[in-house]
């Protein structure tokens, strides 16, 4: 018989570091003006942490009480992380998402796995929209360290798919080249290649501020230079997509740049359509344009550019870029408004996604629910639930809000249509009657969708079931 009692054990070790006495360790943490030092205990730190099991060593020190500084991690930051070590407890009830990435940073300076990978989950699957509203200083925190491999990959994602929107927010020449580089080998990057061309010469400008941005000023020093600096970008570049104009006048006055046989066939190639290249050339790029996304669903509420940010956020939720289609299981307009059809039609079916006209108004609000809708009452518990809202369908003044209390995700009832938690409600006096009583009210999901709170009818409704058809 083994029988585990960590409840009071963690207790006991956070108590030991509150204790005054038995320290061995000092640990000067901050910098000036904040700066504050903290007590703790050799054999534990290096039991638990590799970087303090680097740098506390008893065979080089002669003293009985060792020092370290930790210059980099706020003293508050650093609180949360020690009570993770002595205890195995992460408290942080009220706590804003930037403290989270602080402690993620501050957890892969001290190499703890543990917190480091928990971390990484938790701000993909629940703050992917506050870190995608502050991407510069998420974006920083990836790319301080090879292991944040998961965070890295979010980010890379996120400017894939939205690259305008996500240039626009911070400093683009800000990236690391391994950002950038992870950004422009993707086939996926929704940006076109004379674009491409003109940021990774943008950023190479700003790795070497002293260069005149016109390429005839430059001596053969400065195409050097920044030939160096774009050494290992230049090869992703997808020249050969590129029109003869776009060649003509953004290619060909940064010659020198590029291999001078590589150059010649890259000439050769718009001079003769059937010449060959013996260099690797990439295939073009899989631009997803808005037309060929509206051929994807069939529907009279929604336009295209608001299902491409629904798409994309589905997306986030695996982390990973997909295809998809959509197939309408119900319209309320052809089908009907009551609880007994929606079952009829949409029981037994995941991954769906609702839009709501609203009466007298340019608002659609709707969700997305991963699970399946069943007729019988009962609420389901999902992390990737969703909903949102559009005005007059359009994406600037979109709201999406994710699930917070994940185990009241969905509500299904025989008397209900789509039920997210009680944030979206739209249910009837009996299965056989119109949906009325319907409203929008906040309580499950993180944000309210609509400005008020009184009640609404429907004007239309569809239901549509998305489809992984393939894996980009």
């Amino acid at each position: 018989m083994s029988t585990q009692f960590f409840s009071k054990l963690s207790q006991n070790y956070i108590e030991l570091l509150k204790d005054s006495e038995y320290y061995d360790v000092t640990i000067e943490v901050g910098e000036d003006p904040d700066v504050k030092i903290f007590r703790a205990h050799m054999n534990i730190l290096c039991y638990r942490s590799p970087y303090f099991r680097r740098n506390l060593n008893k065979k080089n020190n002669d003293n009985f009480l060792f020092h370290i500084k930790l210059p980099n991690i706020s003293p508050e930051i650093f609180q949360f992380v020690l009570e993770y070590i002595y205890g195995g407890i992460l408290s942080l009830n009220g706590q804003d998402t930037l403290d989270f990435l602080k402690i993620l940073a501050a957890a892969d300076i001290l190499c703890l796995q543990e917190l480091i990978n928990y971390l990484q989950k938790y701000l993909i699957e629940s703050k992917s929209e506050w870190m995608e509203q502050h991407f510069e200083f998420t974006q920083q925190i990836s790319s301080q360290s090879n292991n944040l491999l998961e965070l890295q990959e979010f980010c890379t994602n996120l400017m894939v798919q939205s690259p305008e929107k996500i240039f626009k927010s911070f400093d683009f020449t800000s990236l690391s080249e391994s950002s950038l580089i992870s950004l422009i080998k993707s086939d996926d990057l929704q940006m076109n290649e004379v674009e491409v061309w003109e940021h990774v010469l943008k950023w190479g400008l700003a790795q070497n501020p002293t260069l005149i941005p016109d390429p005839s000023t430059w001596t053969d020093d400065d195409f050097n230079k920044m030939k160096i600096t774009l050494q290992n970008c230049i090869p992703l570049v997808r020249f050969f997509c590129l029109s003869s104009k776009e060649f003509l006048y953004k290619v060909r006055p940064y010659q020198k740049l590029l291999n001078n046989q590589f150059y010649e066939e890259l000439l050769n190639s718009y001079l003769d359509p059937n010449s060959v290249s013996i260099h690797n050339i990439f295939r073009p790029r899989k631009i997803v344009s808005l037309e060929s996304t509206a051929q994807i669903i069939d529907s009279q509420i929604v336009n295209s550019s608001i299902v491409s940010t629904i798409l994309n956020r589905i997306n986030k939720t695996v982390n990973k870029k997909f295809e998809y289609k959509f197939e309408l299981l119900l319209r309320g307009s052809r089908d009907g408004f009551t609880p007994k059809k929606f079952h009829e039609l949409c029981d037994g079916k995941h991954n769906t996604v609702t839009f709501i006209k609203i009466k007298g108004t340019e608002e659609i609000v709707g969700g997305y629910n991963p699970l399946t809708w069943e007729s019988h009452t009962f609420m389901a518990g999902t992390k990737k639930s969703f909903i949102f809202s559009f005005k007059n369908k359009n994406i600037k003044d979109a709201i999406i809000s994710n699930v917070k209390n994940s185990e009241c995700a969905i509500l299904c009832s025989n008397i209900s249509g789509p039920y997210f938690g009680s944030d979206i409600i739209i249910c009837a006096s009996s299965e056989s009657v119109n949906y009325n009583k319907n409203w929008c009210k906040k309580k499950y999901y993180e944000k309210s969708i609509r400005e008020t709170t009184d009640p609404f009818s429907i004007e239309d409704y569809e239901v549509f079931q998305i489809i992984q058809i393939k894996k980009r």
